[in-house]
């Protein structure tokens, strides 16, 4: 279609389907386009980027020889996806990714029809494919789903139950394995990759179809000892013996970089009669980037980059994050207390216990992306007399509830979490925002839920963690950096369930869970300012909730606002049941809580996220005049999402 070599194709490539129509020689020319877009993209918007120049072949092969869209790719995690984007008809807006109304940083279904399944968390993409698999072969069609999962995610239980659920789908579900990192085989060379081309081919896959129905006529001794040896030849050969057994056919290794390798494996898979089939791809993360191969993290992920050197934009200094506070909190403690251990799942740097390990290699565990066994391997240290701090972002420990309710709370454990990335979180959008935490652990009996104001607090928060023992409890804490505190003095051992009155007034009480407590206080000047004298405590706890505060505080003010970065369900909710469970709604009492509202926020800068959903000092102002001037019955008690009522008693 495009005869002369030397004229880019990239810029003539605006579906998958005009990619097909290339002569494979051309190829390597526009995945070496392919690379250069998307370095020059991430330049510009930051992001997500060694994975991403690590699958660059493999997503043009994928495309190249699979029927995109009619079948289906199903990237695990997602963040891997870049090139897949600018292959699919969002070249033009590639430069708007993560930004407000521009691309997300991950799949998402109601961005194309060639994002098939939306992710970003890991380990789902076999469970998804062999959903849309089974579909394709209930409706009698020929569509192939193929789940691209990396070696990460394959850490996780989940995708494990899937494949061992995956043989009814047949040859219609494909998993590719893109090994990038964990080195879970022998390098790839010539002879490998001849013998995965050889095993995938049609002559081969039927002469083992064959040899399998004059096997099936032997004697049953004949025929255990022939398929034993069968196993025993393909596992020596290609390392698949573990996948076989899940009941894949497997295939690999084969170089992920590698197109003349590549494109045939594929094509022999492709029109494969016999299945599920495994594809062991093995890949570079920053492959064709030197500073991102010479990183020891392959540029992971990445600020906004000055291409040509690869420096990446550096922040104006400031205040420390959360992250490092809470990180260097706990290595002091660790110093003097050698119960102390550490667990994440697979996020050591983006949790601080990279800093933590330096100094503890033998206390800090790291299992992989398997949150559920985080949470009952941290019981289990518990339970056995050492003090975990099991640390995981918010959206994260989701995937360990039941582990946390049965394992840990019924127990009444006393296993410390460290909740990191609470609240919003700006670029990573809905499926990285901590919204659900204080939810879903407020709820649970012999929980104890605290969520600093600024990283003095939270530096407190972690000593008090320490000396705790009483059962589970737990310290959320958002991303991004402090407030700008002095963190110089001795540490204090906060009393449970103890809030503080950091304000006096008379008329508006502003009762603050966690770093609100700046704009609460920025709300405060201003409603002073208008002669409405006003209250802010910083409540420190969510449960147990410090009620002789709260009460307080109800009986003595005309207006009671509770604000929180979490979604309904929360802080806001103890303090209405209490105040409902004890009669304390007198007349004229106007209750107004502020919240995460009941959607998911898009992505956008942090600050504009919490402005929107009214959580800013211009929220709090807005929502104290509206309750003041509000024509409504004595006693008024509304949950305000985004500066709308949804409930009134």
């Amino acid at each position: 279609m495009f005869p002369n070599e030397k004229t880019p194709l990239l810029d003539k490539i605006k579906t998958p389907a005009e990619l097909r129509q290339l002569d494979r020689n051309s190829l390597r020319q526009l995945a070496d386009e392919l690379r250069k877009e998307t370095i020059s993209a991430v330049g510009v918007t930051g992001g997500h980027l060694g994975s991403g120049l690590g699958v660059i072949e493999l997503t043009v092969a994928l495309h190249y020889v699979f029927d995109t869209p009619n079948d289906a790719l199903i990237w695990d995690v997602g963040h891997q996806t870049y090139p897949h984007k600018i292959l699919t008809g969002r070249r033009d807006r590639i430069r708007t990714l993560r930004q407000r109304d521009g691309l997300s940083g991950f799949t998402q279904r109601a961005e194309s029809e060639y994002d098939a399944f939306g992710a970003a968390h890991s380990s789902t993409s076999i469970s998804a494919a062999l959903g849309f698999a089974m579909a394709s072969k209930l409706s009698g069609k020929k569509e192939k789903a193929v789940a691209i999962i990396g070696d990460g995610s394959m850490t996780a239980g989940m995708a494990y139950e899937a494949m061992n659920n995956a043989k009814a789908a047949g040859e219609r579900l494909i998993v590719i394995l893109n090994d990038n990192e964990m080195s879970i085989s022998p390098p790839v060379g010539a002879l490998s990759s001849y013998l995965s081309r050889l095993i995938s081919s049609r002559p081969f896959m039927n002469l083992r179809d064959m040899m399998r129905g004059v096997v099936n006529r032997m004697p049953k001794s004949l025929a255990t000892a022939a398929r034993k040896a069968d196993e025993y030849a393909r596992g020596m050969a290609t390392g698949g013996t573990f996948f076989e057994e899940l009941g894949f056919y497997y295939v690999g290794p084969v170089d992920g970089h590698n197109l003349d390798q590549l494109i045939p494996v594929l094509e022999n898979v492709r029109d494969a009669k016999d299945g599920p089939i495994l594809v062991h791809v093995v890949t570079r993360k920053g492959q064709g980037y030197a500073p991102a191969e010479a990183a020891k993290d392959k540029y992971h992920a990445v600020q906004r980059l000055d291409v040509v050197s690869g420096k990446q934009a550096k922040a104006p200094p400031g205040p420390p994050s959360y992250t490092s506070v809470f990180s260097e909190q706990l290595i002091k403690e660790a110093k003097k207390d050698d119960k102390i251990v550490t667990i994440t799942a697979a996020m050591p740097t983006g949790t601080g216990l990279d800093r933590f390990q330096q100094y503890f290699p033998e206390r800090m565990f790291d299992v992989g992306i398997a949150e559920q066994h985080a949470v009952t391997f941290a019981a289990g240290m518990a339970a056995a007399g050492y003090k975990p701090f099991c640390c995981l972002y918010s959206t994260f420990l989701q995937r360990g509830y039941d582990q946390l309710v049965h394992d840990v709370a019924i127990q009444n454990l006393p296993v410390r979490f460290a909740v990191d990335r609470a609240g919003l979180v700006g670029s990573d959008g809905a499926t990285h925002a901590g919204s659900f935490d204080v939810a879903f652990m407020v709820n649970l009996p012999n929980m104890v839920v605290m969520a600093p104001s600024d990283e003095k607090e939270l530096a407190n928060m972690v000593h008090t963690m320490v000396h705790y023992d009483q059962g589970p409890i737990s310290v959320r804490y958002p991303r991004g950096n402090g407030v700008g505190v002095s963190l110089e003095g001795e540490k204090e051992i906060l009393p449970i369930g103890k809030g503080r009155l950091v304000r006096r007034g008379k008329k508006v009480a502003i009762l603050s869970l966690g770093t609100r407590l700046e704009e609460s206080l920025k709300a405060a000047d201003r409603l002073d300012a208008q002669g409405l004298s006003t209250s802010v405590a910083d409540m420190r706890f969510a449960k147990p909730l410090d009620e002789n505060l709260t009460r307080q505080l109800l009986k003595s003010h005309q207006v009671i606002i509770t604000i929180e970065e979490g979604a309904l369900g929360g802080f806001a909710t103890q303090v209405l049941t209490m105040a409902s469970d004890e009669g304390l709604m007198d007349d004229g009492l106007k209750i107004r809580t502020l919240r995460l509202p009941d959607r998911f926020q898009p992505q956008d800068k942090p600050e504009r996220q919490y402005a929107e959903a009214g959580l800013d000092a211009d929220g709090i102002v807005a929502t104290v005049i509206s309750a003041l001037h509000r024509n409504s019955k004595p006693v008024e008690v509304v949950e305000m999402a985004n500066m709308g009522s949804i409930a009134r008693a």
